[in-house]
């Protein structure tokens, strides 16, 4: 009996020893898969292998799901995570209408989100969203700035009608105004359009000097096609949501010579060794495409990717204090996240604070340009 006693006792002790048994950490992770954004999603997804499997000896639980580029779809996934896999963290997802429609789930379930989107919602709504990607004004600014010195007085746009194409619009109107560029031109067309013969007819009767096309993914490559086949012969530029090589392939030669804003992953080997963020994206490149093959870089999958640092960064100062799976552990992240200073990934640095939520430094964006069916960085 006394050596059954002694038995027990010391197994406690050595239980109590080891300290209290940290759960898995889950992250959700939510990206249009399927659908008109599916191209997006798609780079989206590539560098979620190339996370962090561990965290202090812990497992990490990426589960993926897909919104079907669909807000409601996306609000089911974020209410599945948060209330089935009981996430700690959510990243994605890497469109603004489906990010806008995921805050109030995060808010509610009190669960930090990192939005690939360039999500901005009002300050009340805040507190529990992130966004990983630069605004539109900063990503815009530098086509602007292209435009200027290029000596553009007016500019057409045509662009989606939906929240993203409005997004670009607004960037446009501010920074054109502010550079003394006039915007002589709107046209909007959807996503799924099959034809924007008639708006690019529009904007071609207005003469512009140069085109914007506010648009993302493949069906970027829709205006800008239609605009070189009607014969225009000006400087055309896209937004950074087309930096994938889907979008290269489906354009083909129509869309050489499209400038465009990016952050600076994407053609990391051609920056300056002064850039800050050269080294850790030439790292992320040898990793991605040596697991995944040539031109398998894309802005979209180091956005997601420096979703991961940031994560990481928060939750090893979350675990200090806190046990993953809790509301602690969740504030904890949260709070880490808003406390991030001068954070260096491959697409860009990171400053957040109460204020901004995003804390993308503009310095890290280039301008490039479509040359011999590549990305090329203009000088």
């Amino acid at each position: 009996m006394k050596l059954r006693i002694k038995t027990q006792i010391a197994a406690l002790a050595l239980a109590l020893s080891a300290g209290p048994a940290l759960a898995d950490i889950n992250v959700g992770v939510v990206f249009s898969l399927t659908g008109p954004a599916a191209s997006l999603g798609a780079e989206t997804r590539k560098a979620i292998e190339f996370l962090p499997a561990s965290l202090g000896g812990e497992k990490i639980n990426y589960i993926v799901l897909d919104d079907a580029t669909d807000p409601t779809n996306a609000v089911k996934n974020a209410r599945k995570l948060v209330g089935e896999d009981k996430v700690d963290a959510i990243i994605g997802p890497n469109l603004i209408t489906n990010g806008m429609a995921m805050v109030d789930v995060a808010n509610e379930a009190k669960v930090p989100m990192l939005s690939i989107a360039p999500i901005d919602p009002a300050a009340d709504k805040r507190t529990w969203a992130f966004r990983v990607e630069p605004t539109a004004d900063i990503m815009v600014g530098r086509v602007v700035e292209d435009m200027k010195a290029k000596g553009v007085k007016t500019v057409g746009f045509i662009g989606f009608s939906d929240s993203w194409g409005e997004l670009l619009l607004k960037a446009l109107t501010q920074t054109t105004e502010a550079a003394g560029i006039k915007v002589v031109a709107t046209e909007r067309y959807a996503r799924t359009d099959t034809s924007v013969t008639g708006q690019s007819l529009k904007v071609l009767s207005a003469r512009p000097d140069a085109v914007f096309v506010g648009g993302s993914g493949t069906p970027a490559a829709l205006p800008q096609t239609t605009l070189r086949e009607r014969g225009y012969k000006g400087p055309i530029y896209q937004s950074h949501a087309v930096a994938n090589r889907e979008f290269l392939r489906l354009g083909g030669k129509n869309v050489e010579g499209a400038r465009l804003p990016v952050a600076p992953v994407l053609v990391a080997e051609q920056l300056p060794d002064g850039h800050p963020n050269k080294a850790a994206g030439v790292a992320f490149l040898q990793q991605l495409e040596g697991k995944l093959g040539a031109d398998s870089r894309s802005t979209f999958a180091g956005a997601a990717y420096d979703a991961g640092l940031l994560l990481e960064n928060a939750m090893k100062e979350a675990i200090k204090s806190a046990k993953p799976g809790t509301p602690e552990f969740r504030e904890g992240i949260r709070n880490a996240l808003e406390s991030t200073k001068g954070l260096v990934g491959v697409n860009g640095t990171y400053t957040l604070s109460a204020e901004d939520h995003g804390g993308y430094d503009p310095k890290a964006v280039v301008l490039i340009e479509v040359a011999n069916g590549k990305w090329s960085l203009v000088k």
